[in-house]
């Protein structure tokens, strides 16, 4: 994954972000092989979904998400399938397509991840 470490992305509260398969992020930011393994799973959730359509659904299950108990961003599914694994390291070897689906129905996140991400 290309890491490009710059002050303008991302947005202010947040200090990585993934674009396309790029990851970039604020030059203080400690780039952990769990962040980069995050970044990797809304890779693969990109390639499955097409990449627009990625991003379409992202913003569509935020929305919905808004009014729902906890933040909005920790209870995207794509978040949530990336925050559950980014510690297994070989998640990705195993993961099935559209993996992510599965966290639409569970059980809402009940801790606020850390701000190291955000995508759109």
């Amino acid at each position: 994954m290309k890491i490009v470490r710059n002050r303008f992305l991302p947005i202010k509260g947040y200090t990585a972000i993934n674009l396309l398969g790029i990851l970039f992020c604020k030059p203080s930011v400690k780039v952990t092989p769990e962040l980069v393994l995050h970044e990797r799973i809304h890779t693969a959730q990109m390639i499955e979904m097409l990449v627009i359509g990625f991003y379409l659904w992202y913003v569509m299950e935020w929305i919905v998400r808004l009014p729902m108990h906890g933040r909005a961003y920790s209870n995207i599914s794509f978040e949530r399938e990336a925050y559950a694994n980014m510690h297994n390291a070989d998640y990705l070897k195993h993961r099935k397509r559209y993996a992510w689906v599965s966290y639409l129905r569970d059980k809402p996140a009940q801790r606020r991840p850390e701000k190291h991400q955000m995508q759109v």
